[in-house]
């Protein structure tokens, strides 16, 4: 009988170190990697090797962007649904739907973990707002952004609930103002309410989107994959 032979683990390739990279393009591209970043358009890692053939290589550019994009202060320009930009820093594209929710929640749960104020409530709200900026109906937005995370489906759900509230109430508002015929100034003193509050609340009713269905992020048409936000 022939002994085994001891198994020999290939050695693990060394970690690169891409920070003088990341410093290189936030020299050459301080508009997107300086002291403010801006959500970066699809492509990107391709029109800086073009750009710049002899910069690095591609596996070390690859790995800077990653160590980039998964960084709370880009997740946070891109939950904030500024659009993609070029390297010229021009907005080229909206940012998905589905990109700036995945945002919101990852970087809610960084700053829970360091927090002991329980952040929710604000999420909520940014959900909210999220998906009223979106122009989606709440099925469609459900479908997007829907995951294997009860919790964070629970709180979608929420969300679309509040939105559905709001946006009734606003209508109902909207008919009211419509129908009597007042000044802005007058029918917000009529209601005993801040003219700018009613002026943001009748101008969100004229462009709120149509209202999710119950549990609407619990029955989307298709589970959706996992997406990576670049």
């Amino acid at each position: 009988m022939t002994e085994s032979q001891p198994t020999v683990e290939a050695p693990k390739p060394a970690k690169v170190d891409v920070f003088p990279l990341l410093d290189k393009l936030a020299a050459l591209y301080p508009h997107l990697f300086g002291a403010v970043f801006l959500p970066l358009k699809r492509g990107i890692f391709q029109d800086l090797l073009e750009a710049h053939p002899d910069l690095c290589e591609r596996s070390q550019l690859k790995a800077a962007l990653a160590l980039h994009t998964r960084s709370t202060r880009y997740l946070t320009a891109v939950a904030s649904g500024q659009q993609r930009h070029d390297l010229q820093g021009q907005a080229v594209e909206p940012m998905a739907p589905e990109h700036i929710y995945q945002s919101l929640l990852e970087v809610f749960r960084r700053r829970q973990m360091r927090s002991k104020e329980d952040l929710r409530p604000k999420l909520l709200e940014r959900v909210i707002q999220a998906f009223e900026d979106s122009g989606l109906t709440g099925m469609d937005y459900a479908a997007l952004v829907h995951s294997k995370d009860p919790a964070a489906n629970a709180l979608l759900d929420e969300a679309l609930a509040q939105s559905q509230e709001r946006a009734a109430r606003g209508e109902a508002l909207l008919r009211a103002f419509t129908a009597s015929g007042q000044t802005m100034d007058a029918f917000a003193d009529t209601y005993g309410m801040d003219t700018h509050d009613v002026a943001r609340t009748l101008e969100r009713a004229r462009r709120a989107p149509k209202p999710a269905l119950p549990g609407a992020s619990q029955n989307p048409t298709a589970d959706q994959p996992e997406r990576e936000v670049v």
